[in-house]
């Protein structure tokens, strides 16, 4: 697998001492190296469709952060084949490597995208392929094509084609706020809501298939722990226990669900089985455990505890042991989030000296440390399955908004077409 650039905060466990005085590395630009390819806009045999998938395959391979697609008023005319191409001329505008297509309507009214990606500079194709489908499919193929294009050149799995859920609040013409839970496409197109409810909804979590999802409900005026099928809408209320039921976190075979519950005083975090709905506490401390996320091997819940003053990432095996800290630089650190590597840990970080709450990122292989976020007030981070990108709420001209930014601190920009007071966002996994 050709390397990543991970970007960090924080340190880990037992590290030495010279790390530890390790200071953040705050970005204020992205990076000037991101690879220029040429994404010439796809040649029609029929009539043209509503979007270019062109188009939407230049914005999935800037939102990288790995990608410089080449302007389009840069673009030199392209030939109707490709044995055609001039390499010279796409050198001439800087390409490394360059994406054309085509689209064919066929007999049964579907669409057909012929696709190829060539090295500009070794003057050869790379790959042809071609993927088919509907006019409302159009954003799953383009998605595809760049998950393509991805995994071929930089050796790691496109997240392209997965999805969000996020919050919106909203009010009716009578002045009621309504709480809508949404799912979208990863760069927040396409959203259709789940669930909309006058109480709150918070904390929505995938299944590892993607299929189900977990969250937070106020319905019964309450906080409720609730599980409900993407596709059909049922859903089911898994937890009723006294005080605060929050922060749902799936194990990575979907068999347990952690959580937190206050019932028996203060909040910790506990796992239930999901086959026979049985409960039973993790931590067991005076501190308040909360926001469990879990590492790969099922058996390890990384969380925010206080237990050393002030919020800080801990980790645990869910059968019992010291709890390992894991963040030292940095005043608050708290909700972690793991790209599925788990070579990235993504939380929200305040500096020492400071009062603003960013989005930070922790390489824990290196241990250095990045902030990746300039605005001041972030919340709610979740990271794309290959660790490329991460998406978080912020506010900006005192709206909420999602935030989407490239890992390596090339790319931030606001998910467009998403209206109305934003929050809480996740990130799937893998869609098959």
């Amino acid at each position: 697998m050709k390397t990543i650039l991970r970007i960090a905060l924080a340190s880990f466990f037992a590290l030495t001492s010279s790390l530890l005085a390790a200071q953040p590395l705050v970005i204020t630009s992205g990076s000037d190296r991101a690879m220029p390819i040429a994404v010439v806009p796809f040649a029609w045999t029929t009539s043209p469709l509503a979007e270019d998938p062109a188009k939407i395959v230049s914005d999935d391979l800037y939102n990288s952060g790995f990608f410089a697609p080449i302007d389009r008023n840069n673009m030199i005319s392209m030939p109707a084949h490709a044995e055609e191409i001039i390499y010279r001329d796409w050198r001439a505008v800087g390409a490394q490597y360059l994406v054309i297509g085509n689209i064919n309507r066929l007999a049964d009214g579907r669409m057909q995208i012929n696709y190829g990606l060539y090295n500009v500079a070794a003057q050869q194709q790379v790959f042809s392929a071609n993927t088919t489908g509907n006019e409302q499919q159009l954003r799953d193929l383009a998605h595809h094509i760049s998950d393509h294009v991805f995994n071929s050149i930089t050796g790691t799995q496109g997240s392209f084609s997965t999805r969000i859920l996020f919050v919106s609040t909203s009010k009716n013409a009578n002045g009621t706020k309504n709480y809508n839970l949404h799912h979208a496409d990863y760069d927040g197109a396409r959203a259709r809501t789940l669930l909309q409810s006058p109480e709150p909804i918070l904390s929505p979590a995938y299944a590892p298939d993607g299929k189900r999802i977990a969250y937070v409900s106020f319905e019964q005026k309450r906080p409720r722990i609730y599980v409900q099928e993407i596709a059909t809408g049922k859903r089911e209320q898994v937890t009723n226990f006294e005080g605060l039921n929050g922060a749902p976190a799936w194990s990575p075979d979907a068999s347990k669900l952690a959580f937190v519950l206050s019932k028996d005083g203060n909040p910790e975090i506990y796992v239930m089985d999901m086959a026979s709905r049985a409960v039973r506490r993790v931590t067991n401390h005076m501190a308040i455990d909360t926001e469990p996320f879990w590492g790969k091997d099922g058996q390890t819940l990384y969380f925010t505890s206080d237990r050393s003053g002030k919020p800080q990432i801990y980790k645990m095996n869910i059968n019992g042991g010291t709890a390992q800290r894991v963040t030292f630089v940095g005043n608050y650190n708290a909700n972690p989030k793991l790209s599925a590597d788990e070579k990235t840990l993504v939380m929200i970080h305040r500096q020492d000296g400071f009062t603003v709450f960013k989005v930070a990122a922790q390489d824990l292989q290196k241990n250095r440390l990045r902030i990746l976020s300039g605005t001041s007030l972030d919340e709610s981070p979740t990271v794309a399955p290959n660790g490329s990108m991460v998406i978080y709420a912020t506010r900006q001209q005192g709206k909420g908004v999602l935030m989407l930014a490239s890992l390596n601190g090339r790319v931030r920009i606001v998910l467009p077409g998403i209206v109305g007071e934003i929050r809480e966002p996740a990130w799937s996994p893998f869609l098959n």
